[in-house]
């Protein structure tokens, strides 16, 4: 069975299996309940330490509450965190039950800001004006240095302030205190989001100069795509495509004139899963140009309708990352991307979406997994956020009035798309593990809609300064 295939029997077979759970919580935590909210945030989660050992942060680029919602809508025929109602009187719609793992009551669930610097979120015009969020909305180069710094820059710079100054990334600290630390991603590995834990620079577009930067890194771990020998259906091209990588940094990597032991092939990812693991420093590049699956050719109706390219999967990448990583004793920090997700919002494209944020979910289940089988949850953390939202996906029918999405399991559900770009909205998180507590207890901006709320510096800021 391919990679490829596997990721989509095991989300499938989740699927079928899954028990609904519903997340009223305890009582304490439902009074905790804003009025008319349908996020949770509750002080009663499971009691954990407060520093993790390891943090897994697991960042699905793109992924607002509509991208969750389309895909349990897909998968169940029902779903939680939609809206009805004209502005200045938006109701959440009330049931849904829980289907991915990280929703689930064992999850601290909150909401983030994504705002860069010189911006802001206003959660009454939120919503009361359904064109609010479509202004003034950050890029994944400010989100992803927000969240892997403490910092908050502008839109097109990774790893450094508004100055143009470097920033330490949480990798950086990870390195400092004798951890491991790595990037994993489904588009390529130099792009904003896994550039923003592993290199700095004013200009996201400076591809070259980043993949310099992180292949003469102390992480770990590197893997993603953007391999200049294969195009997006992960068929092997003569003549080198150079938008993510040289042909020469290629062969640098590839003749082992780096210190990083260089992994390409499925079965070298698929034996790292495995835990056939004999070096501390892995940098693997998948065989395909700018995504895992979006950018195959074929136009999706609905999803998989289109043969999916046989290359390695997120969920495979994700636990080949975390075997090399736990080698160390000190523990490590990762950063875990569902990229495409971002990509399909660009495009509009329901069918993909959905199939890029099956692929995240099923990475995360993997990683629950994972923590469960090598771990523990009084020692490791794990956070499912998003870095933004794309697409401004609502219901169909979203003027004059906000509408909620509505479907049935194996159909894709009726939506809407009110952007081609990024908005200002707030994301779901989610965490658990040793510091989740803390994340909650940082969640102390307040939704009429969405409930607490944390802004997407917090994290970090809560790593370098109390539990690192």
């Amino acid at each position: 069975m391919s990679l490829k295939r596997r990721s989509l029997a095991l989300t499938c077979a989740i699927t079928s299996s899954i028990v609904l759970v519903g997340m009223t919580g305890t009582a304490a935590a439902q009074s905790s309940f804003v009025s008319g909210s349908s996020g949770l945030f509750s002080s009663e989660s499971p009691a954990t330490p407060s520093a993790p050992k390891n943090i897994i942060y697991m960042i699905g680029d793109g992924m607002g509450y509509n991208h969750v919602s389309a895909t349990n809508l897909f998968e169940t025929g029902q779903t939680r965190y939609q809206v009805e109602g004209e502005p200045g009187a938006v109701t959440p719609v009330e049931g849904g039950d829980a289907v991915q793992v990280f929703e689930g009551p064992e999850w601290i669930q909150v909401a983030q800001s994504t705002f860069q610097d010189g911006n802001s979120y206003d959660p009454q015009r939120a919503w009361a004006d359904l064109n609010y969020v479509n202004e003034n909305f950050t890029d994944s180069a400010a989100a992803g240095t927000a969240m892997a710094t403490g910092t908050k820059t502008t839109n097109g710079m990774i790893g450094v302030d508004t100055a143009g100054e470097t920033l330490k990334n949480t990798s950086e600290h990870a390195i400092e205190q004798g951890k491991a630390a790595g990037v994993v991603s489904s588009v390529p590995f130099n792009h904003a989001t896994p550039a923003a834990w592993a290199a700095h620079n004013s200009n996201r577009n400076d591809l070259h100069a980043m993949a310099d930067e992180m292949i003469a890194s102390d992480l770990n771990v590197i893997m993603g795509a953007g391999h200049p020998f294969y195009d997006n259906n992960g068929n092997p091209i003569a003549t080198a495509d150079e938008d993510y990588m040289l042909a020469s940094q290629y062969q640098r990597l590839a003749n082992g004139e780096t210190d990083f032991t260089f992994i390409e092939d499925d079965a070298d990812f698929e034996k790292l899963a495995n835990g056939d693991v004999s070096s501390t420093k892995y940098f693997g590049l998948a065989q395909v140009e700018d995504t895992l699956q979006h950018g195959r050719d074929g136009d999706s109706v609905t999803p998989y309708d289109v043969p999916q390219n046989d290359v390695v999967d997120l969920a495979t990448m994700s636990e080949a990352a975390l075997n090399v990583l736990n080698q160390d004793e000190d523990g490590f920090h990762v950063m875990i991307e569902g990229g495409a997700i971002d990509w399909a919002g660009h495009a509009n494209d329901i069918a993909r979406d959905i199939e890029e944020v099956q692929a995240f979910n099923t990475a995360v289940e993997t990683v629950v997994a994972w923590v469960e089988e090598n771990s523990s949850w009084d020692e490791t953390l794990i956070i499912v956020t998003a870095d933004h939202e794309t697409g401004y996906m609502t219901g169909p029918n979203n003027d004059p009035n906000w509408s909620a999405l509505t479907g049935a399991a194996g159909l894709v559900p009726n939506h809407g798309w009110h952007s081609g770009n990024h908005t200002n909205q707030l994301v779901p998180l989610f965490a658990r593990g040793a510091g989740s507590a803390d994340i909650a207890a940082a969640a102390d901006q307040v939704d009429p809609v969405r409930g607490n709320y944390i802004d997407n510096i917090e994290i970090a800021n809560l790593t370098f300064n109390k539990w690192w």
